[in-house]
């Protein structure tokens, strides 16, 4: 999971607006692009403070001390917005818009992007907006009473306001567009049902199938990774895996906190993962290191040119979501890694010693249909994003009102993954997403994961991936992936990126080949 702080809420309540009409600038060119950066810079400066107050409220700060915080990113967080949206920086950005024939490839990519969130903010009516971040601030506390009492009912009308406002704003800002294509494309630039459509269509049809085969085989017995693991062992071992990835931690550090995340403290020069340690399970946190250490490594390995701008670290969730599922999955369940890390193991728990690997190798692959989707494993994971996909799409197309989405929550379940769902809490109440407005982010998680299992076959062209698992040498790994993705930050989209990295169109029965046989071969199929 990535996350980042900004807040425009209280810029907005105070009465502030963006909308600056073009007018004559009169600069040099190479001053311009000069006072830009010093711009960005000063933004990042800015960003920095705002993640490292975050980063410390998620970690260490004492439990009594939010409203402080509060105060202080309101502060930060007003300033940082009127820097950016201010007469003098938008003339700046239309002026260079101007002259983007003239500007290099990067510096138009940053011009670009900067006004392409200027403009759309000038497109939300201010009181729309303000009252939007009141619902946001209402459904968070209301989702968390929801799902600890178990009633969908209490946060009802927090979600029909959410759906109501997503929809209103895409009318504004993309009028031509469909709405839910519009929130699709706030955190993967290009996607849209139609592609949607079609990914989840050749995931379906191979991995419903898949699912049922296994289901018929004897379940594996997975008991090893399971017993008593004191937080202070599973530390070590991370910290361990940290150093097996050839993650820098002098740039890069690792905390506990409630819910796993990776933040960016201004650059890729600093970067936080943390993790959750749960004592009779340590391959939940061994996994989410591994799955965080994959997001950091994405950022930290931007070009330097890029760093203290907007176009350093990763371009979209989708392709963050491929390295952080990379690493956490092709790599980290795969047979090498687990016979190359288990001697670690048992290093670090020694109540495994009676253990092999391949016992090991075997338990992280376990897979079984659950009803959580943060718990689910690597062959059912998609088909719990598919499901939200198709609800959220029911709901922007009219299709279901928000009503009916406890119902075909526990349809799509049974009929998908053979599950029945005792309640809300355990369902449609289950994720935090709708609770904060992030309609059209979860097919992200799934495009991660495909976007993997393609970029692996690419680099099997030129990298001896498996000897690498074998010895723990990540380094030729590594290079591959900054060299073809993480050090462009920014720069391209998704789609230009991918087409760069593949040569080929991107295609998702490579990841479902890949399921197929790594669990073909695990369950005797």
């Amino acid at each position: 999971m990535i996350m980042t702080s900004f807040a425009l809420y209280k810029c907005f309540k105070r009465g502030y607006t963006v909308y600056i009409p073009r007018k004559e600038f009169n600069m040099e060119l190479n001053t311009a692009i000069e006072k830009y950066y010093k711009l960005q810079a000063k933004l990042a400066a800015y960003g920095h403070a705002m993640s490292l107050i975050y980063y410390d409220g998620s970690t260490t700060a004492p439990k009594d001390t939010a409203a402080n915080r509060g105060r202080a990113l309101s502060v930060l967080s007003e300033e940082s917005y009127l820097l950016s949206t201010g007469k003098e920086t938008v003339e700046l950005l239309e002026f260079l818009d101007d002259h983007k024939k003239e500007l290099s490839e990067k510096d138009a990519r940053s011009v670009y992007l900067a006004l392409k969130d200027i403009r759309e903010m000038q497109k939300i009516p201010m009181d729309e907006y303000i009252e939007y971040q009141e619902v946001l601030v209402e459904a968070d506390d209301v989702w968390h009473r929801a799902k600890e009492e178990n009633n969908f009912a209490m946060f009802f009308p927090c979600l029909v306001k959410i759906f109501d406002f997503e929809k209103r704003f895409a009318r504004y800002c993309a009028p031509d567009m469909h709405p839910y294509n519009y929130c699709l494309n706030k955190y993967e630039d290009g996607l849209t049902m139609e592609k949607c459509d079609k990914f989840f269509a050749a995931l379906k049809s191979r991995i419903v199938p898949l699912i049922k085969k296994i289901g018929e085989k004897e379940q594996i017995d997975d008991s090893c990774i399971y017993g008593s693991f004191p937080a202070s062992e599973q530390e070590s071992f991370g910290l361990a895996l940290m150093d097996v990835m050839g993650i820098d931690k002098g740039h890069c550090g690792l905390a506990t906190t409630e819910h796993p995340f990776t933040t960016s403290l201004g650059s890729h020069h600093d970067v936080r993962i943390t993790t959750n340690y749960k004592e009779d399970n340590f391959a939940s946190s061994m996994f989410s290191v591994i799955h965080e250490g994959g997001h950091a490594l994405y950022d930290m390995n931007s070009a330097d040119e890029l760093a203290y701008t907007n176009l350093d670290g990763g371009v979209s969730m989708g392709i963050h979501e491929s390295q952080s599922r990379f690493y956490e999955n092709l790599l980290g369940r795969s047979r090498e890694f687990a016979e190359y890390i288990f001697p670690t193991v048992k290093k670090c728990f020694p109540s495994l010693e009676k253990y092999t690997a391949e016992d090991f190798y075997r338990a992280i692959n376990k897979v079984e249909p659950s009803l959580i989707r943060v718990e689910a494993d690597e062959v059912t994971y998609a088909l719990h994003v598919m499901i939200r996909y198709e609800l959220e799409k029911a709901v922007m197309n009219g299709d279901i009102t928000v009503l009916d989405l406890p119902r075909e929550w526990n349809r799509l379940y049974k009929e998908y993954l053979g599950v029945d769902v005792p309640s809300d809490k355990d369902g449609v109440l289950q994720d935090s997403h709708w609770s904060g407005g992030a309609i059209g982010y979860f097919p992200s998680y799934a495009l991660g994961s495909a976007y993997g299992a393609q970029f692996l076959k690419k680099m099997r062209e030129t990298v001896d991936v498996e000897k690498c698992l074998e010895t723990g040498d990540f380094a030729p790994i590594n290079e591959w992936n900054k060299e073809n993705i993480w050090k462009h930050g920014c720069r391209y989209t998704p789609a230009e990126l991918l087409d760069r990295i593949l040569g080929e169109p991107f295609d998702p029965y490579v990841f479902t080949d890949y399921l197929e046989k790594k669990y073909g071969e695990i369950y005797g199929l």
